[in-house]
């Protein structure tokens, strides 16, 4: 929904537009998933690294290291940090306001949805100069995170899982939620391989998010990082 059409419908309920300039847009469980996912993130791809990629020696006697060991410890515990929460983000997908929804769907049978995606596309390649205010995420936005965020995530938790079962063994509960993915791919070294490929897709994602952000924030008017502090969407005019 864009800010226009938002203080429109608060027009009809005779409210000031000007008491609308500041929307409560992201609830605290959006937030506080949005900045554990952030360093979660980070942690994974710090400490898969240096697993795919180890260090080639450490100072001292063998026996008095385990700096590999507690790298993959970190590893394991985000990892099952950023599954819990995302969990938890499903779940307030369904009881949370319409926003908390968006990143999970993307209304491709819609042709407003593609018409105001396309204009967001020559936004950001600066074919158009105006770009529309949403109160939520723009189409463009709500498209790119839900193939480059919400889906990569629950491929990386599902092969992650996966990938640990081979050493908590057949017997352990990991193997039985997500042994089925050696069924699909038998040589675990190709699971290793997609997710490493998945961490530099979400990363690739991080760096782009960070950018468009900032750009936003300026270009559009509008607040865009301190609304994942405060919730508050706040909309720095508003165009007729």
């Amino acid at each position: 929904m864009t800010i226009h059409e938002t203080l429109a419908a608060a027009d009809a309920h005779g409210e000031k537009a000007v008491e609308r300039q500041s929307i409560y847009v992201y609830e605290a469980p959006v937030r506080i998933w949005h900045w554990v996912n952030a360093v979660s993130i980070l942690t994974l791809a710090l400490t898969g690294y240096f697993i795919g990629s180890p260090l080639p020696s450490v100072p001292g006697e063998a026996s008095a290291n385990f700096l590999m060991g507690y790298i993959r410890f970190i590893h394991f515990a985000a990892g099952q940090v950023l599954a819990v929460f995302l969990i938890l983000r499903v779940y307030w997908a369904f009881v949370g306001n319409i926003y908390a929804r968006q990143i999970f769907h993307v209304p491709f049978w819609s042709g407003r949805f593609w018409k105001e995606w396309l204009h967001e596309v020559r936004c950001y390649t600066f074919l158009a100069r105006q770009p529309k205010k949403y109160v939520g995420h723009n189409p463009l936005a709500q498209f790119t995170m839900f193939l480059m965020l919400t889906l990569p995530l629950f491929f990386m938790v599902i092969t992650g899982f996966a990938l640990y079962s081979e050493g908590a063994g057949r017997d352990s509960w990991e193997y039985a939620l997500f042994g089925w993915v050696f069924s699909i791919w038998p040589n675990s070294q190709d699971i290793h391989t997609f997710h490493h490929l998945g961490m530099w897709v979400i990363l690739v994602f991080v760096m782009v998010h960070i950018y468009v952000a900032i750009r936003e924030d300026i270009m559009s008017r509008q607040s865009i990082i301190s609304s994942m502090i405060s919730g508050e969407r706040l909309f720095k005019d508003r165009e007729d």
